[in-house]
């Protein structure tokens, strides 16, 4: 009877164990991949087809969010990521609609786990704004914090970082590099490159073409830039005049000059945000007279894994 016990056990440990040995070889393969979700695709326009811009990174153990433009916080939120696991955010430039979202993010990730400071690297101006968010919000963080739930003081503290070109995060197998791009006037204004563990995503924010953002995107995995369709903007609403619109035309990036870069890149996939106007129907099209590798027209919550293979994942609708 022992013997028999004995082989019904070793038999039971055997059909149990294989797969918990199978599940811990292939879990360390599928963490090193690199994970980007499109929070936000969209530009000023407060439209429900495309928030504002931002994009969430995940390397590791790390989440990185780049720009936090209109409806970030809402979008981290339904992805069921803890504010907490944010662990820095980026900012391209100052404009607006990259920026609106930080005072939701700072303080509902606040309310909502985030027990440690918020990190911000961005341009210059980025230090000075951030100091300002505290005395903004003073009123609510003295309640949250001395008077009511007794929130972690830690936790409504914003501490910002002005970045030049180069290397401004670096944390084992995670690197974060700084390049300008050229969006003038508006100035500075960067371009990101994430490298984890042998893989790479480049985000273009907001440029004209950049022979920079080339050099540094090239060897990545993925390139994800803006673009502005002129024919499809010019008729577009009339809020704005022509010559207001040439303006803005002329430091973006259409689909041809975009394609053009992709040929020079030749990332293994090409993603479209921060699109305008929301609605361009010809995108694909126009960038197909410059280049012919593989693209996607992002889409809000669309998400991208970077890794052996590179997989699209499209939100359902």
């Amino acid at each position: 009877m022992n013997a028999l016990l004995r082989w019904c056990l070793e038999r039971w440990l055997n059909w149990v164990l294989l797969p918990i040995s199978l599940i811990s070889f292939v879990a360390p393969a599928s963490s090193q991949n690199l994970k980007v979700t499109l929070l936000g695709t969209g530009s000023p326009r407060p439209v429900m087809e495309r928030f504002g811009p931002g994009i969430l990174v995940e390397a590791g153990q790390e989440k990185l969010l780049f720009d936090c433009g209109r409806g970030a916080t809402q979008r981290i939120y339904q992805l069921k990521v803890p504010f907490a696991e944010v662990t820095a955010l980026f900012l391209t430039h100052l404009h607006s609609d990259h920026i609106v979202g930080i005072p939701d993010f700072y303080l509902t990730g606040w309310i909502f786990g985030r027990r440690t400071p918020l990190r911000v690297w961005g341009p210059a101006g980025t230090t000075e704004m951030m100091s300002h968010l505290e005395q903004a919000y003073q009123f609510d963080i003295h309640i949250r914090r001395d008077v009511d739930e007794k929130l972690p003081a830690e936790g409504a503290v914003v501490v910002g970082q002005d970045i030049d070109q180069g290397v401004v995060y670096h944390n084992r197998d995670l690197k974060v590099t700084a390049f300008a791009v050229d969006h003038a006037p508006i100035k500075p204004a960067y371009g990101y490159r994430v490298d984890y563990a042998g893989h790479s995503v480049v985000l273009s924010g907001d440029t004209r073409y950049s022979e920079n953002l080339i050099q540094f995107a090239r060897g990545s995995d993925v390139l994800i830039h803006e673009v502005l369709d002129p024919e499809a903007y010019r008729a577009s609403d009339h809020l704005y005049s022509s010559e207001q619109k040439q303006k803005v035309i002329d430091h973006h990036t259409t689909p041809e000059q975009a394609g053009t870069v992709f040929s020079r890149v030749k990332p293994r996939l090409a993603v479209y945000s921060h699109v305008v106007p929301f609605n361009a129907p010809e995108l694909v099209a126009h960038t197909r007279k410059t280049y012919s590798g593989p693209l996607e027209v992002g889409e809000d919550l669309m998400s991208i894994e970077i890794g052996d293979e590179v997989k699209v994942h499209r939100a359902p609708k």
